[in-house]
C-alpha cells in the first residue's frame, strides 16, 4: 500500500511542472491568497518573465488558476493566480527523484528567506517499520492539509524526510 492514499500518479506534464524549486514555491505562496505574477517576482526576488514563464506551466498543468483581471498600479490590467490543491492530490512516486529535489531546494530557499531562527528542527533516529511511519505520517499530513484556512490561526510549512539512519 502505498502511503499516498487515494491519490492518482501525476501524469507526466504535472510531474514536470513539480521538479521546479521555484514552481513548488509559488503554489505555496498562492494558497492563503492569489498573487499577481508581478507579486510572485517581488516575493521571490525573480524577474517578472521568469516568473510568468514558470506560472504558464502551472496554469497549463493545473495547479494555479487565473482569476478575473484586476486594476493596477497606473490602471494596468493584473491577474492574480491562486493554487488550485492539485499537487497535494497527487502521487508523485514515479517522479520522486526529480520532484523530491526540487522540495529539497524549494525548502532550502525558503529557510534562506526566512532566516534559521525560524526553522524548529528535529532530528532523531528510530527502529520502526518505515512502510508504518509512513503511512502514519502521510495520514497525519492528509489531515492537516483538509482542515480550511482560518485567517485567525498562523500558517506554518513543514518539509519532512524519513530517509535509512545507517
Amino acid at each position: 500500500m502505498s502511503p499516498h492514499g487515494n491519490r492518482r500518479p501525476a501524469t507526466s506534464e504535472e510531474a514536470a511542472a513539480l521538479s521546479s524549486d521555484l514552481r513548488l514555491r509559488m503554489i505555496r505562496l498562492t494558497v492563503e491568497r492569489p498573487l499577481t505574477n508581478k507579486e510572485l517576482a517581488d516575493r521571490l526576488g525573480k524577474d517578472p518573465a521568469t516568473t510568468l514563464h514558470h506560472v504558464r506551466k502551472l496554469v497549463a498543468a493545473g495547479f494555479l488558476e487565473p482569476l478575473p483581471p484586476r486594476a493596477g498600479n497606473r490602471g494596468a490590467k493584473e491577474i492574480p493566480y491562486r493554487s488550485t490543491g492539485l499537487s497535494w492530490q497527487l502521487d508523485n512516486s514515479e517522479n520522486a527523484v526529480a520532484v523530491g529535489e526540487a522540495m529539497l531546494h524549494a525548502f532550502l530557499g525558503e529557510v534562506a528567506d526566512i532566516g534559521l531562527q525560524d526553522v524548529e528542527q528535529s532530528r532523531l533516529v528510530v527502529t520502526v517499520d518505515p512502510e508504518e511511519l509512513k503511512r502514519r505520517l502521510a495520514a497525519l499530513m492528509d489531515e492537516l492539509a483538509a482542515q480550511p484556512v482560518k485567517p485567525d490561526v498562523p500558517r506554518v510549512a513543514i518539509y519532512l524526510a524519513v530517509y535509512p539512519g545507517d
